[in-house]
């Protein structure tokens, strides 16, 4: 049975609606979901510093979670960009079937 992911990124809020298009216009995602307002705290480079973020819930089958994940990280403006994929351990038959069928068949043409 196929499994879904749910990979967690978080980036500049400049950044989250290119990032998103890119993965629902390839197929790389069945949904995007962006939270803005998140504020993240973390240590770089010795120095502790607080940044407001947009935190990206990519929601991607596990067929697909390879090349998801190597284009967040070829896209993400950050040298070390958080890529954290967890498996969801109940999806609703119905939004899994959506989500395998969204991330099928050729990338769009079009824009989102």
């Amino acid at each position: 049975m196929t499994q879904l992911f749910v990979v967690l990124t978080a980036c500049p809020a400049d950044a989250a609606d290119a990032i998103a298009a890119h993965l629902i216009q390839g197929r790389l995602a069945a949904c995007v979901t962006a939270v803005p307002g998140a504020l993240s705290t973390y240590r770089w480079h010795g120095a502790v510093l607080r940044e407001p973020e947009t935190l990206l819930l990519v929601k991607v089958p596990h067929t697909g979670l390879d090349a998801c994940l190597a284009a967040l990280a070829a896209l993400h403006p950050y040298a070390v960009p958080e890529l954290i994929a967890l498996p969801a351990e109940r999806v609703n038959a119905a939004y899994l079937a959506w989500a395998v069928a969204a991330t099928s068949g050729p990338p769009d043409t079009a824009p989102a």
